[in-house]
């Protein structure tokens, strides 16, 4: 399969930036706006998500009052290793990107963790103790610059994209600043967790397979959305979406121009995620591309943005074999979710 290969179609892509926009829209709300029946939409989505094409899912930004802590974590493997652990590793609830990748490293992780003590537990408990990792380096992300899996589809017009804000409040909730909000609860974890692997169930099932009411379900999502509590994540799968090479880009930047630097840096299409990091280099920047060969632009783009920037390294994935709760199979389709953990 060539990584080139591109399945989804105007409609497909369409739909996805409308979910993107809109996570829980209704199909009646989504056809005013993508010119379809809501019976047309639903199948359509539905044909998408069964094939693994596409998916739409939330995560947890935060436990009880602290932000979580997400990580970089390279691994060197023994000989022949590599798909294995990352196959091992990408069923843990705490590994949010698994990418078998070019460089020094063979396998590099995105962990996220409830803070120091459990990224330490799960890394020397776990991963330096699976029987194909040689050596594990870690850089723990100090500053999440920008949301992890915002939008990069872009498939609709700016009127339609407008609109679709107007009739179901998304534009509202987009400008309001995220309100202070009490501990996130027992009972917020747990609808994020049955969220993670559809962020489009009913408030009805919600309520059932949590043991409330669908008031409260409805109650408790407004709020977690409004503090910021939560990361939306629908995207199709990279293989099929045109953009289909992950790579990750290591750079260092003086710490007095590092404001500047970010703030042009999250300007650019191509940055899905900009952190700043512990250890020898103080940025890490993951993106997806349409082909290998348009790295090289890229980090052309990336210090004529941020004239301060010193790039120090760049790994390509070879297969990505997880991103969010979504776990991919050999030929780029989701095969499943993992749950995420939503211990205290």
């Amino acid at each position: 399969m060539h990584t080139r290969e591109s399945v989804l179609g105007e409609v497909d892509l369409a739909l996805i930036h409308a979910l993107q926009i809109a996570p829980r829209a209704s199909w009646t709300q989504l056809a005013g706006v993508l010119d379809a029946s809501p019976d047309t939409l639903a199948r359509r989505w539905e044909t998408l998500t069964t094939g693994g094409y596409a998916w739409s899912s939330l995560l947890a930004a935060r436990r009880g009052t602290e932000a979580t802590l997400y990580a970089w974590v390279e691994l060197e493997c023994f000989a022949g290793a590599a798909e294995a652990t990352a196959t091992e590793v990408a069923g843990d609830p705490y590994t949010l990107g698994v990418h078998q990748v070019t460089g020094d490293a063979d396998l590099v992780l995105l962990v996220n963790c409830p803070d120091l003590y459990a990224l330490d537990g799960y890394l020397a408990g776990r991963v330096r103790r699976l029987p194909g990792v040689l050596r594990a380096r870690t850089q723990v992300v100090t500053q999440l610059h920008n949301r992890p899996y915002r939008s990069r589809i872009e498939q609709l017009t700016p009127a339609q994209a407008q609109h679709l804000g107007e009739i179901t409040g998304a534009d509202r909730r987009g400008r309001a600043p995220a309100r202070a909000y009490p501990p996130v609860t027992e009972l917020d974890q747990r609808i994020v967790a049955e969220l993670a692997g559809d962020a489009r169930r009913s408030a009805a099932e919600l309520a059932r397979r949590c043991g409330t009411s669908e008031s409260t379900v409805r109650r408790r999502l407004d709020a977690l959305g409004a503090a910021g509590a939560v990361h939306h994540h629908c995207l199709p799968a990279p293989r099929f979406s045109g953009r289909p090479v992950w790579a990750l880009v290591t750079a260092c930047v003086p710490p007095l121009e590092v404001a500047e630097s970010v703030a042009s840096l999250t300007r650019l299409r191509q940055t899905r995620v900009v952190t700043s990091v512990t250890g020898p280099n103080n940025l890490a920047l993951a993106m997806w591309l349409r082909t290998v060969e348009e790295l090289h632009d890229v980090t052309a783009a990336l210090v004529r943005a941020a004239p301060a920037l010193r790039i120090t390294g760049t790994a390509v994935a070879l297969r990505t074999h997880k991103i969010g709760a979504q776990v991919l199979g050999p030929d780029g389709r989701r095969t499943h979710h993992i749950r995420p953990d939503v211990g205290p």
